[in-house]
């Protein structure tokens, strides 16, 4: 019985994570108007307040989903109703369905705010949002891309070996800044030759969100990795290469102690 349970538990984190890099690479091609049927300025128009209304509540949506599905306590939440080793596949299936759900209804926007027009410099614009999308593809890879998609933690049910226990690193991009997949976003995003009100509203909208999801994650990891993950906020810039934070005051407080991991 315990064999049969690993092996759907490995089936559903596989589909998880097909479903999710379909949707992902669907979404790159949305974003960058290439490659799909339905891009961020294709599809049924409608008037711009009702467009806007449609768009802004999709956008909501996914970033409750996606910030609030990876806090600690719904966590702690989610696995009393699902087996912990298919946690993170329920929420990358359950976040996949979300942005599936952004890109099916999303009404377009298509009026122009900008539209750069020498070769040469739609060229470079390109060129940072394909850097973009790589750097976000990278840092996955960076600490683990099998285990942020969930496939991991199903691969070692299966085998029946015990989770792994978080460990603090920082890798390549992580020397830099402190969330090098953020900054990914921000670059695809934004290195727009030409930008809608459509794509515009798309970047000020998710760059809301990744600032204030950034502040719950530094919250959660502080937490997690103590003393560690202290002194590399102090001494690594979160998004801006090179942009140093002030130097804290003296004081007696102490610093979260570095304590065994969970």
């Amino acid at each position: 019985m315990r064999r049969i349970s690993s092996v759907l538990a490995m089936t559903y984190g596989v589909v998880a994570y097909a479903l999710f890099l379909a949707t992902f690479l669907y979404a790159i091609g949305f974003v960058e108007r290439v490659g799909v049927p339905k891009d961020i300025d294709d599809g049924r128009h409608v008037g711009t307040a009702t467009a806007l209304a449609v768009d802004v509540a999709l956008l909501t949506l996914f970033a409750v989903q996606h910030s609030g599905m990876a806090r600690r306590g719904f966590k702690r939440w989610l696995t009393r109703v699902v087996p912990q080793q298919v946690e993170r596949s329920t929420y990358v299936m359950v976040a996949t369905g979300a942005l599936a759900l952004l890109l099916w209804q999303w009404r377009p926007l298509p009026t122009e705010v900008w539209d750069v027009e020498p070769d040469g410099a739609r060229a470079l614009l390109f060129a940072v949002s394909g850097v973009g999308w790589l750097t976000v593809l990278g840092t996955t890879f960076l600490l683990n891309h099998f285990e942020l998609f969930g496939l991991r933690q199903v691969y070692r049910n299966l085998r029946e070996q015990p989770p792994d226990e978080p460990v603090f690193r920082t890798p390549l991009l992580y020397r830099l800044v402190r969330h090098p997949l953020m900054l990914g976003f921000l670059l695809a995003f934004w290195a727009a030759p030409t930008m809608s009100q459509g794509r515009l509203l798309f970047a000020t909208m998710t760059t809301g969100y990744i600032l204030v999801a950034l502040q719950l994650e530094e919250r959660d990891l502080l937490a997690q990795f103590g003393a560690d993950y202290a002194t590399y906020r102090r001494r690594v810039p979160m998004l801006v290469p090179g942009l140093r934070r002030p130097a804290p005051r003296a004081t007696t407080e102490k610093m979260p102690g570095n304590r065994a991991l969970p």
